[in-house]
């Protein structure tokens, strides 16, 4: 396939990425720029391919979203095509992973409203502001492009991505006021935006529906600009009659479009760690020291002096954002933070579920880098002030994001049953000895020599950290006993010992 002159003088790179790590890898061709993860990214997204052009199936998307858009009479083909790299080659958009298939990318029978997701850090201008008419123009973009290459959905679900990362760089601390504003107009101007198009399209979709009724965000912000334009994009969106969709801004489960993006954290979530896979200091830290106008050997300073220098957001803080931006756009429940039920009345027979008790609002805990197998991972840990264990973090690098999300859904369930009353140790009974995926050569962590999984490594690392019992290496539990004796029977043929009793050389013949 050709690929689009707007490539022409742009550097790109071959790399061996795997999006599966079961499976062989393969050849992937990605901007120069880019990171690995973005290749493995590619590579899940076309699993049954031999290699993988970034190139080819872009424009396997872009040129027909460009001849629609020109039909349509909204933009002509060559400008519309030019907008669409400019938002891939920058980072700062690219649409969900069904849209990069290669078979049959439009399928109408896909599950899901067609997803496009902004890199919200991209946006920041070199003198560190906010290009707010830029992240309008592609909420504009993106909204075009999904509705001419899918007319038949209902639903759009334009999202944003690494909200903590875009904080940094405007030097806000997350859980403040002034962050919750600025991620309020943030939704605010996407939604209006969005809906404003979209009532444009009608005659592409079919259809009308009537916006639901939102609040327009009153408080100014950090950014400049930034509240002026979403409170014109409310009143514009309040004053139509209709839309050409249901709905258009919702912040949805990720699919491996943000890997393309490079962002470091998802949605509304906050940074895990101020460290990479690497150990050196993330992009997003980088940001906010420059924000906060600190080299990192002054952070470092600061830090071994005592001082907070970047403190990490809390769990409260994560709800308290999602709250802010609710108001405004669908926030699914399973991306918001777990606020413990209240205590339910018993019944006759059955007694009533324990209640959760809440971790305090700055907490102590640990965070340990190792690697299990070669492959990375991050494990945290949050504790009452008793020291008793609340909460666990599981961060893995470079695997599939369905390993990711299943990472994150068992570490939920374990700190909900922590702060439900359950002890620790069932938990380490349970789960040490598991065996699934990578295992081996535990590094990083002087605690545990080995591990059968990744699941196993974290409890055997909670059994030493939290109950002060350390559990053997797997190749240490399962040699035999210094007690028995008694020689294992010879399996034939490889087990024979291969001289005879004549002190010959056996030779063996396989016979089939």
């Amino acid at each position: 396939m050709r690929t689009s002159k707007a490539w022409h003088g742009v550097r790109l790179r071959w790399v061996s990425a795997a999006g599966d790590p079961d499976k062989a890898p393969v050849r992937v061709l990605i901007p120069a720029v880019w990171d690995d993860d973005a290749a493995s990214a590619v590579a899940a997204m076309v699993p049954q391919a031999r290699m993988a052009s970034v190139p080819e199936l872009a424009e396997a998307w872009m040129a027909p979203a460009a001849r629609g858009a020109d039909e349509a009479g909204l933009f002509s083909q060559t400008a519309f095509a030019a907008a669409l790299h400019d938002l891939l080659i920058r980072r700062r958009g690219v649409p969900g992973s069904a849209l990069w298939q290669a078979s049959a990318p439009f399928a109408a029978a896909e599950a899901g409203a067609p997803r496009f997701v902004f890199g919200l850090p991209a946006f920041l201008e070199p003198d560190g502001r906010f290009d707010v008419s830029g992240f309008s123009d592609a909420v504009e973009i993106a909204t075009v492009a999904l509705t001419v290459l899918r007319p038949e959905a209902r639903r759009l679900a334009l999202g944003f991505a690494d909200l903590d990362g875009l904080l940094a760089g405007l030097g806000l601390d997350y859980d403040s006021p002034c962050a919750r504003d600025v991620a309020a107009s943030l939704a605010s101007l996407a939604r209006g935006r969005a809906e404003t198009v979209s009532a444009r399209l009608a005659g592409i979709t079919g259809r009308s529906f009537s916006p639901g009724h939102w609040g327009p965000p009153l408080a100014p912000t950090v950014v400049p600009g930034l509240a002026a334009a979403a409170r014109q994009a409310f009143a514009e969106a309040a004053s139509l009659p209709g839309c050409g969709h249901e709905s258009l801004v919702e912040l949805t489960e990720t699919d491996g479009a943000e890997a393309l993006l490079g962002v470091e954290t998802t949605g509304l979530a906050p940074a895990f760690a101020r460290t990479g896979p690497s150990g050196a200091i993330t992009h997003a830290t980088r940001l906010w020291l420059v924000a906060r106008g600190l080299s990192p050997e002054a952070a470092l300073a600061m830090a071994l002096q005592g001082e907070a220098v970047m403190p990490l957001a809390s769990a409260e803080a994560h709800a308290a954002m999602h709250e802010a931006v609710a108001r405004i756009i669908p926030v699914p429940p399973m991306r918001r933070a777990i606020v413990a039920p209240a205590p339910i009345a018993a019944k006759a027979v059955s007694p009533s579920p324990a209640a959760a008790v809440d971790l305090p609002v700055r907490r102590s805990g640990t965070m340990q880098k190792a690697s299990v197998g070669g492959h990375r991972l991050y494990l945290r840990t949050a504790e009452y002030a008793d020291g008793k264990l609340g909460e666990i973090g599981i961060t893995v690098q470079k695997e599939t994001p369905a390993f990711r999300a299943l990472m994150d859904a068992f570490a939920t369930a374990v700190s909900i049953g922590l702060q439900h009353g359950v002890p620790l140790e069932p938990f380490v009974e349970a789960f040490i000895g598991t065996r699934f995926g990578t295992g081996g050569a535990v590094e990083g962590d002087p605690a545990v020599g080995a591990a059968t999984s990744i699941i196993d490594y974290v409890f055997r690392h909670l059994a030493v950290a939290h109950l002060g019992r350390a559990v053997p290496d797997p190749e240490e539990t399962s040699a035999p006993a210094a007690s028995m004796t008694t020689e294992p029977a010879p399996t034939l043929p490889l087990d024979l010992p291969l001289e005879s009793p004549e002190g010959r050389r056996r030779r063996l013949r396989l016979v089939s």
